[in-house]
């Protein structure tokens, strides 16, 4: 069997449509969570064609197919980030997002979008759900395309566009009446223009539709995170129904109690941060197989910037987590980033997840399968074969030490290496 023997990753390019075989030293398998050692994997047109153990997958393999060793490395699926705005670069102050709206133009933002795209393929992450261009119009939607056709290097993504909210709660606002600003998300309301929207939006190459549902939190009489909700029941309603008529999911951005009840309520597929989840909230998530991405980074990262409810959030989302874990929400990593700078490795979000009561499996599954599930795909998250040939290498054990993540050595996307160190 003739195979290329490539003993240095330095020296490695692949290309996508050539049969590359794989030998795992330790492969995951994320949906049962067993680690199984020395392991074939071929690739095939950027995907997965086969797996299993080393000397069968190999002895069935292409004559003609590039070997690639990994055998001293644990390898698992490429990561999902659930919950990114590639177009911001961080807002722990406010100040800091008004000045990325006025004084930074589209062209510009987007160039800083590529690069933290780039950035984050380099870290492991072969796909993010962008939740909103923060008043970039359809700046990810470019972004997205320009990867796809490989303009730039990137990960798959899953954009939002234009983020929705109602007249008057979201930035910029405080400003002289007199000045007409632009807004970081579309301004729509009442039923009818919402189902209008939506589909525009839809039009404009939306994958998801994301809903500003609430603002303004505060700690209630009761104990409680309340909050004011942006939209009546039946507006929330429409922008439910218009994006599922279409085929497309939706996400709901909350904090305080009362925007989580009313996008519960409305059936949104996925709430963002959540943080004023109770008992009865959570419930009621587990009865709907709502998904929940609750952005622990970013809580962290902005805390100083939000005031003294602000640097409270931290605390509460903690204790909220740790009830959501044990009642069986559906969890997936969604740090945020954007809110943080995109100097910051998402994967530090794992870390908070196993800090505040996942196991390393369960964070790991939160990057990849219940991730994958969220999207609603079926071939990420997984090595399992007809998958996508998204994977990640690294030396050390993520089971044993989840900040591994953090210090990958090999990226490969489409079958394709991305990123290698020696």
């Amino acid at each position: 069997m003739c195979r290329i023997l490539l003993a240095l990753l330095a020296t490695l390019t692949l290309a996508a449509q050539a049969p590359v075989l794989i030998r795992a030293g330790r492969l995951l398998d994320v949906r049962t969570g067993k680690v199984l050692a020395d392991q074939g994997l071929l690739m095939k047109e950027g995907r997965i064609a086969a797996t299993g153990p080393w000397a069968q997958v190999s002895a069935a393999a292409p004559k003609d197919a590039a070997l690639l060793d990994l055998s001293g490395q644990f390898v698992l699926p490429g990561l999902i980030e659930a919950h990114t705005h590639v177009l911001l670069q961080g807002n722990r102050f406010s100040q800091d997002y008004a000045d990325q709206i006025l004084k930074e133009s589209v062209p510009y933002r987007t160039l800083r979008a590529a690069a933290a795209a780039k950035a984050a393929l380099n870290w492991g992450f072969t796909a993010m759900r962008d939740l909103g261009s923060e008043g970039a119009g359809y700046a990810d939607v470019d972004l997205k395309r320009a990867i796809e056709a490989g303009v730039v290097p990137g990960p798959r993504l899953f954009v939002a566009g234009r983020a929705f909210s109602a007249t008057g709660t979201y930035p910029l606002q405080a400003y002289a009446w007199e000045l007409e600003l632009p807004s970081g998300v579309r301004v729509v309301d009442g039923v009818d223009a919402i189902r209008v929207a939506v589909r525009d939006e839809v039009r404009h190459g939306a994958d998801w539709v994301k809903v500003y549902v609430d603002r303004g939190a505060y700690l209630g009489t009761d104990g409680r995170l309340r909050s004011l909700t942006n939209y009546r029941p039946e507006e929330l309603k429409a922008f439910v129904d218009e994006a599922k008529r279409l085929g497309k999911r939706t996400a709901a951005h909350v904090k305080g109690w009362d925007g989580i009840d009313a996008a519960l309520s409305a059936g949104f597929d996925t709430l963002e941060h959540a943080d004023g989840f109770t008992d009865d909230l959570l419930d009621r998530a587990v009865k709907q197989g709502t998904f929940w991405c609750p952005t622990l980074y970013a809580g962290f990262w902005v805390a100083e910037g939000r005031g003294p409810l602000g640097r409270k959030y931290p605390e509460m989302l903690a204790i909220a987590f740790k009830k959501g874990l044990a009642k069986g929400v559906k969890i997936a990593l969604g740090s945020d980033i954007g809110a943080f700078p995109w100097t910051e490795n998402p994967a530090k979000e794992l870390a908070l997840m196993v800090e505040r009561g996942m196991t390393p499996l369960q964070a790991l599954q939160a990057a990849t399968r219940v991730a994958a599930d969220l999207l609603g795909v079926r071939d990420l998250g997984t090595l399992e074969p007809g998958a996508h040939a998204d994977l990640v290498a690294l030396s050390e054990d993520p089971l044993k030490d989840i900040t591994a993540l953090q210090r990958l050595r090999v990226v490969i996307k489409g079958g394709v290496v991305v990123r290698q160190e020696p």
